[in-house]
């Protein structure tokens, strides 16, 4: 719930003409986009376009939205999958991505777990340590948020007694969240983004009437001087 109302917080005001998400086919996390071209592609059961996110059926600089909603934590090779996903990205082009924070509770269950089922098995990312690799790819952080502060209980009435550690969670220690969303942007050295080239307007309305006025003045003078 908190991941999809970042998602859709994210993707609204992104626009092009093609996103694609990578993976989790269950969510559709591009449903607030407008984009006319929006894939589900992955090696997952459900995805649209079965694809290995190391190696994305898409040319060089064509995507204009790119979403991983964990797919690094999941992914044998994430070096590979963020090469990718910079190669398919166009110029200023969005990369929205979520994952599991090892320094949380949800990241010390993990080890308790002795990292078996799902999500222990996954390999827990740190924040830090991604903005590093994408800082190398030339993908620029903008945006970052955490949630999931309370314990990763399954129990419905267990959960309800520890809800209030996700508000006090967002304003004591948001870089504990159990989850973070982060959203980031790719920068092309050298490149000058083209503005259109506006022209002032001359003030040629205002000349005009200022001379108008001019010329009336000496007719309003003679008058009075006739009386």
């Amino acid at each position: 719930m908190h991941e999809q109302a970042f998602f859709d917080n994210a993707v609204a005001d992104v626009f092009g003409y093609y996103a694609v998400q990578l993976e989790l086919p269950g969510l559709d996390l591009l449903r607030s986009n407008r984009m006319p071209t929006r894939i589900i592609a992955g090696t997952a059961r459900g995805c649209k376009l079965a694809s290995d996110p190391t190696q994305l059926p898409f040319p060089a600089a064509s995507i204009d939205l790119l979403i991983l909603p964990h797919t690094l934590d999941f992914h044998p090779d994430p070096h590979s999958v963020l090469r990718e996903a910079e190669r398919v990205l166009v110029p200023e082009g969005r990369l929205i991505l979520s994952g599991f924070n090892p320094w949380s509770l949800w990241g010390a269950t993990r080890l308790t777990k002795r990292r078996q089922g799902m999500p222990w098995q996954g390999q827990f990312i740190s924040l830090p340590r991604l903005k590093d690799w994408l800082a190398l790819l030339c993908l620029e952080p903008a945006v970052s948020k955490t949630c999931c502060h309370s314990p990763p209980i399954l129990r419905d009435n267990w959960r309800e007694s520890f809800h209030f550690m996700e508000h006090a969670g967002e304003r004591w220690w948001p870089i504990n969240g159990g989850v973070y969303c982060l959203e980031s942007v790719k920068r092309v050295r050298g490149m000058r983004l083209i503005t259109p080239a506006w022209k002032k307007a001359k003030p040629v309305g205002r000349a005009v009437a200022v001379g108008a006025a001019d010329r009336r003045q000496p007719k309003l003078v003679n008058q009075r001087k006739q009386h």
